[in-house]
């Protein structure tokens, strides 16, 4: 790996209340002298979920790239940032991108991380053996979370399950076929769901996130069937339910609502304004407010495409009329205390996704009726009617379009469409139809690889196309 991982830097961090991830600070140990009591591993596990709000991952980028390459979202200023986002906006993206390598170096950073937990956390003693064997669950769902991530965007990609206390040992080595990969992310779930029990704690999974995690994974390889298991279990534990309305789900005042399966946690007012994110300044039109880039705005036409009722153009999208106008998303909110302090946490895995997914893997096996209920519990919330699908083809178009609504600005689209091998075909009509002399192909689907990783490690090769 390119990282330096001879010296392992853990963070300690201070926890002020057990059902919250506090995210201070405090000191820096090597690894060598660590873990050597439960307090230790835990501030350890601390540190790697500190590693998810980093920008390179969901503190920033992991939501642009699932949203900008397709249809519904587009750069104000392509070349904003160096044309991070941008260059994903028009499918020119090159391995010097910095998106590129930020995303990768930040996942191998927590996959380390988790590796180093895992190898040193048996010898330990703890007070309780239930807990223990929770944080175990709880690192391997990161591991899988952070490889899934890698596999959807890079494709094949080295596959690092031990601590690496030396580099140089995986030089060489090159990338592990994508098939080995989600081999072993249904592996960590699997355990992981053995792990976890029913209890929902703010800032960790509990089973329902590993079950709705897995069903995704599953459903990325065509495996609806398995999905519609997993995803029955979550529904049907009662455990999660929809937010009563759609103001009730984004904002600080609305977080560890009833819908939220797992979220990254961000505060704003912290640790000198360090803990929070700058997704809602990034996400607004520039001009709306501070250091607003303009990246990932909802396309006019696509807001126009929301029913006259449906609550969620009130509630999701806000306006700049100064500016065509311009839209954006209103699922994050600017701090007070700085452009990069937003502290509204993101949602990885929300119960409305479950249910679409249910509702989609339900279809994909010959279920529509029964697909169809659980979109009409979606589309009822937003204050709509039950769906007029009929058909198997007819819902799939119907639950797709209802992802689009339902999830604007939260980086679901792009995965949606190559989930479900429509990526091309709807990116170049889409180019077409918009006068834009713009083509893809399947390459397109994956982003290069990042070209320090290469340089370093020749082994490692560079994707098609790039």
């Amino acid at each position: 790996m390119k990282t330096n991982f001879s010296l392992i830097i853990i963070v300690l961090f201070l926890s002020s209340c057990s059902d919250n991830l506090n995210i201070v600070p405090i000191t820096q140990k090597s690894a060598d002298n660590f873990y050597s009591s439960e307090t230790e591993i835990e501030s350890a596990i601390t540190g790697l979920y500190a590693i998810l709000q980093n920008d390179g991952l969901y503190g920033l980028d992991m939501i642009g790239v699932g949203e900008v390459p397709g249809e519904d979202s587009f750069e104000e200023i392509a070349a904003n940032d160096g044309g991070r986002f941008g260059q994903l906006d028009d499918f020119s993206t090159n391995a010097a991108n910095d998106l590129v390598s930020d995303i990768w170096r930040q996942s191998y950073r927590g996959i380390q991380r988790a590796n180093v937990i895992l190898n040193r956390i048996d010898p330990i003693d703890y007070s309780k053996s239930e807990t223990k064997n929770k944080r175990i669950g709880e690192v391997k769902f990161i591991r899988a979370l952070l490889y899934f991530n890698l596999v959807r965007l890079y494709g094949d990609v080295p596959l690092v399950l031990e601590e690496t206390t030396n580099p140089s040992v995986f030089f060489g080595q090159g990338r592990a076929s994508y098939i080995d990969v989600y081999a072993q992310i249904e592996k960590d779930l699997n355990e992981t769901v053995q792990n976890l029990d029913n209890v929902k704690v703010y800032g960790r999974p509990a089973k329902g996130a590993a079950l709705a995690l897995l069903a995704d994974v599953q459903m990325n390889q065509g495996n609806y069937q398995s999905a519609v298991a997993n995803l029955a279990t979550v529904v049907n534990s009662n455990i999660y339910k929809l937010a009563p309305s759609t103001d009730k789900i984004f904002g600080v005042a609305n977080e560890k609502n009833s819908e939220v399966l797992f979220e990254v946690v961000f505060q704003s007012g912290l640790d000198g304004n360090r803990e929070g994110s700058q997704a809602a300044t990034q996400f607004r039109p520039s001009g709306v407010t501070g250091n607003a880039k303009g990246h990932n705005l909802p396309f006019t036409g696509f807001v126009n495409m929301y029913d006259t009722i449906d609550t969620r153009k009130r509630d999701y999208v806000g306006v700049n009329p100064a500016k065509n106008p311009f839209y954006y998303s209103t699922k994050y909110e600017v701090s007070s205390t700085g452009v990069t302090d937003g502290g509204t946490d993101y949602y990885v895995i929300r119960y409305t996704d479950v249910l679409l997914k249910y509702a989609e893997a339900l279809n994909e096996t010959g279920n529509t009726a029964d697909a169809a209920l659980q979109l009409n519990s979606v589309r009822k919330r937003a204050g709509l009617g039950d769906t007029n699908a009929a058909s198997k083809a007819e819902m799939r178009a119907a639950i797709e379009m209802e992802r689009r609504f339902e999830f604007i600005g939260e980086g679901h689209r792009w995965f949606d469409l190559k989930r479900t091998g429509k990526a091309v075909a709807t990116m170049n009509k889409w180019f077409a139809d918009s006068g834009k002399n713009v083509v893809i192909n399947n390459n397109n689907l994956l982003l290069p690889i990042p070209q320090s990783q290469i340089d370093t490690d020749p082994a490692i090769t560079q994707n098609e196309g790039y």
